[in-house]
Parts: structure tokens; sequence; C-alpha cells
């Protein structure tokens, strides 16, 4: 398990009482307000005992983003980590593990987007919608009308994670398993029995076998099209290379399947505004940017890291090595930008700036298909005219104060 950052001993214990985070979940808008309420930067436990800085306000948490002196790369700048004090048995240990843009600094950071964006091409997301069309018409046709059944688990799951295997050509069905099982081990930080340090090296492990592959038998796929930049350019190690796939199929399904469920959780809870988008009084558009920013798919997002000292403000103050905690789920609600309301879900709202996506260098390069899909995979769904079968509030919520959404979504379609 971790132990936390021995270097900064003395200022911990100087510290009041940190604010524990629940890596259920179980309330996690409730837990977003009350770290709001501690101010600019929230001293908090993540899982294992790790202290860290909750930043949850959209005004610091965008200085933090675009702040060279905050990295994300432990290697550099995380003392325990460094140090050999964070154990694979820690929970989050593969989002500060991995090796690829994610969690690059500086020269690195630019080297790698760089590398990647130019096979992360627009061209090529643009090109996949006639397939998102196909995939969303094939599912919503398998789900039978007048019963029950679970949107999140037959149409919000498969769908990006369908988009997201074919445009890295992973075709194998059991791989697709697998690599599910193991990316949902990295978000589900509270569920008992889930197994993440094996989850980490085993799905490097199955990328490692897909990049041997498609190094056989290129196809016309992200994954052939980043080993070529990898074996034309040696600027991207092999390492940096299978991470890079992690990076992709993790982020690339997890952000819009929940984006999918939220909206249409939203919606089914909302008729007056689902009345407005079929009235064509408001666009598919402003669902998918006021989910974003109503209920960010990712609510916490770890870790950042403080490079050197930097002055918040308030005599407030991050010291050098301290994790900082990106909260975009509270950002995106929060009052000094949105209002009194800011809870509330609204398609008329004339301001719907979120961070969603992240700001700054680190920006999501997969947000232009996160958001195609929602609008092709939302009016599809509507046309169908489904009905929630649970009590609106009822649902369970995803059992991470990482991934933000719902357990299961059971809605009654027409026939």
């Amino acid at each position: 398990m971790a132990r936390g950052d021995r270097d900064h001993e003395e200022l911990n214990m100087a510290d009041p009482a940190p604010f524990v985070i629940d890596p259920t979940g179980r309330d996690i808008r409730g837990e977003a307000d009350r770290i709001r309420e501690l101010g600019l930067a929230a001293r908090v436990e993540l899982p294992g005992g790790v202290r860290a800085w909750a930043v949850s306000g959209q005004e610091p948490l965008r200085r933090l983003l675009t702040d060279d002196r905050v990295s994300k790369d432990a290697f550099l700048h995380w003392p325990a980590w460094i140090k050999g004090e964070i154990s694979p048995e820690w929970p989050l240990f593969a989002w500060v593990a991995v090796r690829n843009m994610l969690t690059a600094y500086g020269p690195d950071h630019r080297r790698l987007r760089g590398l990647v964006s130019s096979a992360f091409t627009v061209r090529r997301t643009a090109a996949l919608r006639p397939r998102i069309e196909a995939i969303a018409a094939e599912l919503l046709a398998g789900l039978p009308g007048g019963t029950v059944v679970d949107l999140r688990e037959r149409y919000a799951y498969p769908l990006p994670i369908r988009v997201i295997c074919e445009l890295f050509g992973v075709r194998d069905e059991g791989s697709r398993e697998e690599i599910r099982r193991c990316v949902d081990a990295f978000f589900q930080t509270g569920k008992a029995g889930v197994d993440t340090a094996d989850a980490f090296p085993r799905l490097q492990g199955i990328l490692r076998e897909l990049v041997a592959e498609k190094r056989e038998r290129p196809g016309d796929d992200l994954s052939s099209a980043l080993i070529a930049v990898r074996d034309d350019d040696s600027r991207l190690s092999e390492d940096e290379l299978v991470d890079t796939l992690v990076l992709f199929l993790s982020a690339g399904h997890e952000t819009t399947v929940n984006l999918l469920d939220n909206a249409i959780y939203a919606l089914l809870t909302h008729p007056g505004q689902l009345a407005l988008v079929r009235e064509g009084r408001v666009t598919w558009e402003a669902v998918i940017e006021e989910t974003l920013r109503n209920q960010a798919p990712i609510a916490n997002l770890p870790l950042r890291f403080a490079v050197e000292d930097i002055d918040l403000g308030d005599g407030l103050t991050l010291r050098a090595g301290d994790p900082i905690l990106a909260c975009y789920g509270a950002a995106g609600r929060d009052p000094q930008v949105h209002g009194r309301d800011a809870d509330r879900f609204d398609l008329t709202r004339a301001v719907k700036e979120h961070m969603a996506f992240g700001y700054g260098v680190h920006r999501c390069l997969g947000a232009p298909l996160a958001r195609l899909e929602a609008a092709i995979a939302l009016p599809a769904l509507f046309r169908r005219d489904p009905v929630l079968a649970a009590e609106p509030g009822g649902l369970l919520p995803l059992e991470s104060f990482i991934s933000n959404g719902h357990r299961s979504l059971p809605a009654v379609l027409s026939p």
C-alpha cells in the first residue's frame, strides 16, 4: 500500500485533519460541494492514505492546469514515488505508473503529444461517423421493446468500446472483454475484490501482443499508425507506445460511456428539458455540453504534482512535490461561474463552460470523438422513446470517486 509523502511529514502534522475521499463515490456530488467549501484548495486523503490538494474551482484549476510549475510526471516530481514508497497494490498505481502523454511533463509531453496527434487526426475521427451510426443502429435493434433493459450495459457501454476497439484494430472478442475488465479495475476504486495490481500489467501484456500482431499484419487502424510512428521515429519508445494504447483504450471509452449514461439519465428525469429537445428548441449539442458541465464523466482526476512551491493566494501555498487532485466535476458546477443554480440541469443555460475534457496542454485529444459518438447515439436512442424503469435518484452510482456514472440504467423502450 501507499505510505504517503514522507518529505512532507512535518507539514501534514501541522495541517488540520484532511477530508477523507470516499473511494466508492457514493455521494460524489455532495463531496464535491464540501471540498469546494474548504477553499481554493482542500487537503484530502486518497485511498491508501495518500494526501493531496483537491482543487475544485474553475478559475484556480485553470490557473494550475496552465502553470509550468505543475507536472503530471511522478517519476520526476513526486518524492514518495521516487523513493519507492508507493507500491503496485495502491488502487491508483496505474494512474501515475504509465509513461505516456497523460503523465509526461514539459518537452516529453510536447514530444509525445505531437507524435500521437500525427496519427489521431480530425479526418480519421470524422471518417468514423458511418460506422458509429451502424453500431448504434445494430445495438438498438437488439433491444426489446416493452420490457426492462439496462441501457448502460446494453447501449451506453458497448457502443464506445466497440468504436475505440475498431479504431485501434482490436478485433478479437476475447481481447476486448479482457481489456474491458482491466480498464474497469482502474476506475473501480471502491469495489471490493477488484485486483488493480494485476490489471495494469495484464493490460500492458495484451497490448504488447497487439503491437506484435500489427507489426506482422498492419491495418488501416490507429494501432498500426502509432506503430509506424514508433518504427520511423526513435523518439517514441516501445514502452511509451504500449502505454499510449493503454491511455486511449481506457480513457477513450470510459469518458464516452459516462457521457451517454449521464445524458440519458438527465433527460429521462427532466421531462421538461427533454421536451425542449423534441420540439427542436434546443440542440443535441446543448444536451451534450450541459451534461458534460453538470455531470463530468471523470469527476476527479489523479494526479498532478507541484514542481516548486506555488502561492495560490489567501495564505495558501502548495509545496514542491505535493500531489494535486483535479476536481473536474466540481469545477463544472462552480457557483462563481454558473451562479446559484449551478447544480441544476438546464439546457437553456447561456454559459455551459466546463472542464470535462481537461484544460491546457493535457486537454483530451479524444474529445471530438466522444462528442461525435454522443451526437449520434443520443438522438438515435430517443427516437425509441425510452422511459426510466427506476425511481429518479434511486440508481446506484459507480463504485468510484474518479468515474462518474451509474452501475445500471434500467429503462423500457417503445416497441
